[in-house]
């Protein structure tokens, strides 16, 4: 059973940088999608990033630019480098784990494995 521990949250302020670091425990080689997602009080979840295995990435229209998904496969830790952060980035970000590769960044419903979440907060 897959376990994701999320960890790299806290407050910034606008146009500042976090990077949120995601601790896999139990990845198989089925596990071949991971993905970064957020939600903010009174919203939806809502997709962030996708990485495959071989490194494919994707990202939202929101984030695109500013924001880099990234995994380093010996460790099994998925990243997410948040640049020039805007207060409407303010949200939990959960990491999730799919059992099949990503062609997109996937509703939530398509990710089995989900961390508890960390929490972000960008002040104007």
């Amino acid at each position: 059973q897959v376990q994701l521990v999320e960890s790299g949250g806290g407050s910034v302020q606008a146009g500042g940088s976090l990077r949120l670091s995601c601790a896999a425990f139990g990845l198989t080689y089925s596990t071949d999608c991971m993905g970064w997602f957020r939600q903010a009080p009174g919203k939806e979840r809502e997709g962030v990033a996708a990485i495959n295995t071989d490194s494919t990435t994707f990202y939202a229209d929101s984030v695109k630019g500013r924001f880099t998904i990234s995994k380093d496969n010996a460790k099994d830790i998925l990243y997410l480098q948040m640049n020039s952060l805007k207060p409407e980035d303010t949200a939990m970000y959960y990491c999730a784990a799919a059992y099949s590769r990503c062609g997109r960044v996937r509703g939530p419903s398509e990710y089995p494995a989900w961390g508890q979440g960390t929490q972000v907060t960008v002040s104007s």
